[in-house]
């Protein structure tokens, strides 16, 4: 209600309004008066209080300086501490990081440990695997025949027919066949019969199942399967012991030369078992050289005789086969050098009437000092 209302319902209400009016008037504001000499007492007080701040500060500082010693003390041994701590933390990490080390260094142990143990195991299966392998060669080895000097246009018939009555035959294979042309393999050559027209003779394996029909075979060595063609028969093993005391090695032999023709020439020397001229195995042509078995050792010392001989417009080289292995262990004593002399020819070729003269041993003198003889007093007096 606004105040004018209020007093006028009042009035209007009530006939004595005008106390009630009184009640809401304004009244007039305090004045102040200043009083005299209050300045003085400001100034005292601002003094008072002065002087206190000055006594506060003398008070405070001793405080404060002490205060400051004991953070720099604080100071000083966190430093310490600090200096413990991160001492401490680096003996850990340096600690973790050898631990780490010698963990991974545990691990590459394992690792090459189990590594090591897989590469034995795989080599050891590998050896076991070659082992058997070349057991089962050997075993197959001595159950095949190589036969030689083959004519060109012999097939596997004629072949099994010859062989069959020793044994069962397991296989035959032809080799050192010669291809019309170089773009055919040997094998597609075999098969097809295209077969360089140069080409006289080929080798041939004959693998039976039993060891002992083998062993029977090598009773066809030397004979005639067609005309000018001797077989030569032997076992593939490489355990055949060849005997080079009735044997003889034959150089300087043409290129083009055959089996028969060397059989021929050295026929007259005595029976021979074996003919082998050395070729190469992509053109089938000989490599200058071979060898001859005899069935004695006296048509040795005949074909001796036979070097230098005449063989298809060549001076042949006849000469004994030594085994190089005994060779090489025993060497030859004319190979020694002229240089050594040996101590004992020196000394059968010095004359009787020649001095030899010797360092003369200086006799050793004696360190001990020697005694002189001394006479008994009694004697001494004595006149004789």
């Amino acid at each position: 209600y606004v105040l004018g209302q209020v007093s006028s319902s009042l009035g209007k209400a009530m006939a004595p309004a005008a106390p009630l009016a009184r009640l809401f008037r304004t009244t007039a504001p305090p004045v102040l008066v200043p009083v005299p000499g209050g300045n003085k007492k400001r100034k005292r007080a601002e003094g008072e209080k002065v002087s206190e701040d000055q006594s506060l500060s003398v008070i405070q500082e001793p405080l404060v300086k002490a205060k400051k010693a004991r953070k720099k003390e604080r100071s000083e041994a966190e430093k310490k501490l600090l200096e413990r701590e991160n001492a401490l933390e680096q003996a850990d990490e340096e600690e973790d990081q050898k631990s780490s080390q010698n963990k991974t260094k545990q691990k590459e142990k394992a690792f090459q440990a189990v590594t090591k143990s897989v590469v034995n195991s795989a080599s050891g299966a590998t050896a076991k695997q070659r082992k058997i392998k070349r057991v089962e060669d050997e075993a197959a080895d001595r159950r095949t025949v190589f036969v030689g000097n083959l004519p060109v246009n012999c097939t596997l018939k004629v072949l099994k027919s010859l062989f069959k009555k020793y044994g069962q035959i397991q296989s035959i294979r032809f080799r050192s066949l010669i291809p019309a042309e170089d773009t055919v393999s040997k094998k597609v050559a075999a098969i097809k019969h295209k077969v360089h027209p140069n080409a006289k003779f080929v080798n041939a394996y004959v693998v039976f199942k039993e060891e002992c029909d083998a062993q029977k075979a090598l009773n066809e060595n030397g004979t005639e399967i067609a005309s000018g063609f001797h077989i030569r028969v032997d076992t593939a093993s490489k355990t055949s012991s060849h005997d080079n005391k009735r044997s003889v090695f034959l150089g300087n032999l043409p290129y083009d030369i055959c089996d028969d023709a060397v059989r021929e020439h050295f026929h007259v020397c005595g029976d021979v078992v074996g003919v082998r001229v050395v070729r190469d195995w992509r053109t089938g042509l000989g490599k200058g050289f071979g060898y001859i078995l005899f069935e004695n050792t006296d048509a040795v010392h005949l074909a001796l005789k036979l070097n230098n001989s005449v063989l298809m417009g060549r001076k042949i080289r006849v000469q004994r086969v030594v085994d190089k292995r005994k060779a090489q262990k025993s060497p030859d004593k004319s190979r020694a050098p002229k240089n050594r002399v040996d101590k004992k020819k020196k000394e059968k070729s010095c004359s009787n009437d020649s001095f030899v003269g010797e360092k003369a041993i200086p006799l050793k003198k004696s360190t001990k000092p020697k005694r002189l003889k001394t006479t008994p007093k009694s004697k001494a007096g004595k006149i004789k």
